[in-house]
């Protein structure tokens, strides 16, 4: 069982004991706030009772605590819209999240893609060059292979009408001296 704080307090000149579960500065401090509603309706119309001041104070009070209370009500509804939307936001983001860690994975699958791909090509380069200097060095070697029979059928021709010249040549002997 809870411990009861029993407090004498005092409102507009008179004592009262108040029994509560709240502390003794807690109950003192209720009690300064009825004591000073009630001396500020009294000011204002000292002819006003003892009772009838207390009654609006209490009205006063009311008033003061249902004014609290909506506005504690909108506030509770201003802060309970968004955490029901909370879990809302709370999945979209993991979605999202996860969304970006399927994006970064498929991003770096991507580039070791890349990567692979541009290894591929340094590697054909390298081969395609290889084989355009075996290439420049097959058509220089025909080149000079051309140049050769170039000059050996200029050769050919020029001994086959050195030949013909002498055959032309052996004839004319041949007849000159008869033997023909």
């Amino acid at each position: 069982m809870t411990n009861k704080e029993r407090v004498i307090v005092k409102i507009n000149g008179q004592e009262f004991s108040v029994l509560g579960n709240e502390s003794e500065e807690y109950i003192m401090n209720i009690a300064n706030i009825v004591d000073n509603d009630m001396k500020e309706i009294i000011n204002k119309n000292n002819k006003l009772s003892q009772s009838m001041a207390a009654v609006l104070a209490a009205f006063n009070i009311a008033d003061k605590y249902s004014k609290t209370c909506n506005e504690l009500n909108e506030l509770k509804e201003k802060v309970v819209e968004p955490l029901k939307n909370f879990d809302q936001v709370k999945n979209d983001l993991d979605e999202s999240n996860n969304k970006l860690q399927a994006l970064k994975s498929d991003c770096n699958s991507y580039k070791d893609e890349l990567l692979q791909s541009k290894r591929e090509i340094e590697n054909l380069n390298k081969i395609l060059r290889q084989q355009e200097q075996d290439l420049k060095l097959k058509n220089d070697e025909l080149e000079k292979a051309n140049k050769t029979i170039d000059d050996l059928q200029n050769k050919l021709f020029e001994d086959q009408v050195e030949m013909v010249q002498l055959r032309k040549e052996l004839r004319e002997a041949l007849k000159m001296l008869g033997m023909d």
